[in-house]
């Protein structure tokens, strides 16, 4: 029989040892954070009922959902005229009951739905795993991917907000990035300028424009509009907004003008400004300064957020948003719970890989990996080393002993090949005197050590 070449399937990969280090360092970072600020972890199954999933992300969204097929004779109950028309669409729900995630929001909503009478509101949950999308894979864009999620439900106070904003600047400035911002607008304020406008069914045509912004400029932004059913009077009350410009403080007080007959707007700019009294409360008005920024342009996830919108991107690497999220009013709604506020947002793991590794950030040496090896002389050596070898590891350093007694070359190539700082050599002479020989692998020295100094020295 012919042997099969081994194949990834297309859009997934294989993390190797060192990745899966540089990979829990920023999880583990992350972690540590949502705890901090009060957040649990839960987790849901990899799949999901096709019910529970399809509906709730568009018509383009569904075509992207993974389809399991059902165990057994799938066909054996799919109508016969479906099976012979070769229509998938209609044939689907006849074949597959089950679909792999597209993410973790929806679980989310089913997970608090299904659990409304066992948890406590407001609810605090953070999730970090993998989601799956049939989508065309590319560069950055995967069909296994993960997501790191980080929600509150049942509460409306905008201390939430506020703390989501102390918790991108205390992540990203303990995983070492330097030049950030955290971007920051509201819903209601869009609805306002489309209502000033006199357009308040085309808030979303309006804010796709003006999304654009950076990418094709004033004049692109304005003959985008004129297509999209905007007048070329209000693209003249349009301009101050799009070319909004200053401090945070000289925004909100020229949308204050702009939005003054607009009751929903004033009660966005409202909104933002709550949320900067909180951040001013905890001490941090230096952020409101440096990273927050008022950025009207800022219009992700519209149909579904309700009130503060929040991106968060780098400005040491070339690289899209490495965060986001936002206020959203009815989550639950889909399932039944009806008016069950919260608020969440996510970090891009795998772009926040990228960012790090391309401005060396990562720790030199992974906190999981091997500290010590010892080396393998003979089998009387080797029996010498086993209770030291205990000792090590009880004392919470990772430790292994080369399994068989092969050329010492051998054995310092593998410590070399998996980054081991440092080599015990364990002999005759060792034994007899109990001092130990223990080599620097960086800087090639060599020292006499007794088992504690070594506890002691390489901790």
């Amino acid at each position: 029989m012919a042997s099969i070449k081994p194949s990834l399937a297309k859009g997934t990969r294989d993390f190797s040892p060192v990745e899966m280090d540089k990979r829990n360092h920023i999880y583990n970072t992350l972690k540590t954070i949502f705890r901090k600020f009060g957040y649990a972890e839960i987790q849901t199954p990899s799949f999901e009922n096709l019910s529970t999933l399809t509906g709730k992300y568009g018509d383009e969204g569904d075509k992207l959902i993974f389809k399991i097929l059902n165990s057994g004779d799938y066909l054996s109950k799919a109508p016969e005229d479906l099976l012979g028309s070769k229509n998938s669409t209609s044939l689907i729900s006849h074949i597959s009951e089950k679909a792999l995630r597209y993410d973790l929001t929806v679980p989310f909503a089913r997970y608090v739905v299904m659990h409304q009478n066992d948890i406590a509101l407001p609810f605090k949950r953070f999730q970090i795993q993998p989601v799956w999308r049939a989508d065309r894979p590319q560069r950055g864009r995967y069909r296994e991917f993960y997501q790191c999620d980080v929600d509150v439900v049942g509460s409306a106070s905008l201390l939430n907000e506020a703390e989501f904003i102390l918790i991108y600047n205390e992540a990203l400035v303990e995983l070492g990035l330097k030049d950030f911002n955290i971007k920051l607008n509201n819903r209601k304020v869009l609805s306002g300028i489309a209502e000033v406008v006199g357009k308040p069914d085309l808030i979303v045509d309006m804010t796709v424009a003006i999304d654009k912004l950076d990418k094709i400029g004033l004049e692109g932004v304005n003959k985008e509009l004129l297509e999209r059913g905007f007048t070329q009077d209000d693209l003249e009350v349009l301009k101050p907004i799009i070319e909004l410009s200053g401090s945070n403080e000289e925004k909100l007080s020229s949308m204050r003008e702009v939005l003054s007959n607009s009751e929903i707007g004033m009660k966005g700019i409202a909104e933002i400004e709550e949320v900067f009294d909180y951040v001013r409360k905890f001490g941090r008005g230096d952020l409101l300064e440096k990273i927050v920024e008022v950025d009207i342009t800022l219009a992700r996830g519209l149909n579904y957020y309700t009130g503060c919108i929040f991106e968060v991107k780098t400005n040491e690497v070339q690289m899209g948003s490495i965060g986001g999220g936002g206020r959203y009013d009815d989550l639950t709604g889909m399932f039944g719970l009806k008016d069950l506020t919260g608020v969440g947002v996510s970090f891009g793991a795998d772009r926040i890989f990228d960012v790090l590794e391309e401005l060396n950030l990562f720790p030199t040496e992974g906190s999981a990996r091997t500290k010590l090896l010892i080396v393998n002389f003979d089998s009387n050596l080797e029996s010498y080393t086993l209770p030291m070898l205990y000792q090590i590891r009880q004392a919470g350093i990772a430790v292994e002993l080369y399994p068989s007694a092969v050329k010492l070359k051998k054995q310092m190539s593998y410590a070399d090949s998996k980054g081991i700082p440092f080599v015990l050599l364990v002999g005759e002479e060792e034994v007899e005197s109990g001092q130990l020989s223990l080599k620097d692998m960086k800087t090639g020295e060599q020292q006499k050590v007794s088992i504690e100094e070594l506890i002691e020295k390489i901790k």
